[in-house]
């Protein structure tokens, strides 16, 4: 069964460029396993060879390949092997990714006569502009989807402003996939609610993201506060986050714990300790004079809550954190694992965050997080950034305690948000 966009993109995407931009789950993909045999049988034994292209050649792997597989079975699409080529429907496909400049040079020189593209904003833009250049020959064609981002981006840009394309461009929203169930909808709306991308993955818009970056919680801290809570929970596991301070920044102390299985992230202790005063002037906090301060903390974590199970610190700065192990031991802490935080994509920990609050899975102590409290009702994007989404970094919002509090959760956020 198809919806009725699916069946309009198949009778009227037939154009050079064919395009399906829109919401998550909104059926974008469904119908191009079924597009992309017509197209290749159509252009069989003809001069140029058949190219797909995503994020990665995994992501390819499992968003295209494995589907089509379990649709015409592997005699008909096989895997991608050793030479990055897959056969599929008597013809071979050359299967990349796209995400680094790289794959430029393994399609330079190429003529296509096919081309798939999945997740098209993800691509490096290197990648895309060489294709422009590959797809010449007179009956050759491009299928791609993707996901709407800001509409800065130069593939907004592709579809809706470069003139003399031959091109066929569709957009979906959520509500546009007849086959989804309503709760599924439901949970989806809950989980982007408050955040840019309720417009980008359910109603299908390029918008830009701007303002307050954790809305949801600023505008809870303003009325309800349902977030914040007075009694210790259950916990199962609890860390510290650790950010050094430098050039009028603050030294910044997290401790987060979640309950068992990663559904509830509870913020529970936060302290700032800023590397200047009221007047502006620089304040000199030795290496040992923040060892001191740091074990004080730990020692606050333990009587409130239990003993933490690692320390994450900014990897930037080794020398400090050597300091903090010292301390550690001199101080009778020396069992504490001090590690490096893996500094993830920041916009990824941003995300994992909103999703919690939107989901009603993250709450605050109502005492010992008032820095905590105030970088995230501070936050906010940039608006000088057209082109892509940074927070915004000039002093004027507590980024050390955000980036700290990110440490404590970054290496569980695949645990935290689970996909079906």
């Amino acid at each position: 069964m198809f919806s009725a966009k699916q069946l309009e993109y198949f009778s009227k995407a037939v154009h050079r460029w064919n395009v399906k931009t829109g919401a998550a789950r909104s059926g974008k993909t469904y119908m191009d396993y079924f597009v992309i045999p017509k197209r290749i049988r159509a252009v069989r034994g003809l001069d140029g060879l058949n190219v797909m292209l995503g994020h990665t050649q995994g992501t390819l792997q499992r968003n295209i390949i494995y589907p089509l597989q379990n649709i015409w079975g592997t005699s008909l699409v096989s895997n991608i092997n050793s030479d990055n080529v897959a056969y599929m429907f008597g013809e071979p496909v050359c299967c990349l990714g796209a995400d680094k400049i790289s794959a430029v040079d393994k399609i330079r020189g190429m003529a296509v006569k096919y081309c798939y593209g999945d997740e098209v904003v993800t691509w490096h833009k290197g990648v895309f502009k060489m294709l422009e250049s590959r797809l010449d020959k007179p009956y050759s064609r491009f299928d791609g989807t993707c996901n709407p981002d800001n509409p800065h981006h130069w593939f907004y840009e592709f579809l809706y402003k470069k003139e003399g394309i031959d091109r066929y461009v569709q957009e979906y929203t959520i509500y546009d996939n007849p086959f989804i169930e309503a709760e599924v909808v439901r949970n989806m709306e809950n989980e982007y609610r408050g955040s840019v991308d309720f417009d980008r993955l359910i109603l299908g818009h390029w918008v830009a993201a701007e303002g307050i970056i954790y809305r949801l919680f600023s505008d809870d801290m303003s009325s309800e506060k349902r977030m914040l809570i007075s009694t210790k929970p259950e916990l199962s596991r609890l860390y510290i986050g650790v950010d050094f301070g430098g050039s009028g920044s603050a030294h910044t102390f997290v401790c987060t714990g979640s309950d068992r299985g990663y559904n509830t992230l509870y913020g529970l202790l936060s302290e700032r300790i800023a590397c200047k005063n009221d007047k502006g002037q620089q304040i000199e906090i030795d290496p040992e004079k923040l060892g001191v301060l740091f074990c004080d903390f730990v020692r606050r974590v333990i009587m409130m809550f239990g003993t933490p199970d690692a320390v994450y610190c900014d990897s930037a700065e080794q020398t400090l954190i050597l300091g903090l192990k010292s301390s550690a031991r001199k101080n009778g802490l020396g069992w504490l694992r001090i590690e490096n935080a893996l500094k993830t994509t920041i916009n990824d920990r941003i995300r994992c965050a909103q999703r919690l609050m939107a989901q009603g899975r993250f709450y605050m102590l109502d005492t010992g997080c008032e820095s905590l409290k105030d970088a995230l009702c501070t936050a906010v994007w940039n608006p000088k950034e057209l082109t892509s989404d940074v927070r915004l970094d000039d002093g004027t919002s507590d980024i050390d305690t955000l980036d700290a509090f990110e440490y404590t959760f970054e290496r569980d956020i695949s645990k935290f948000i689970k996909y079906e």
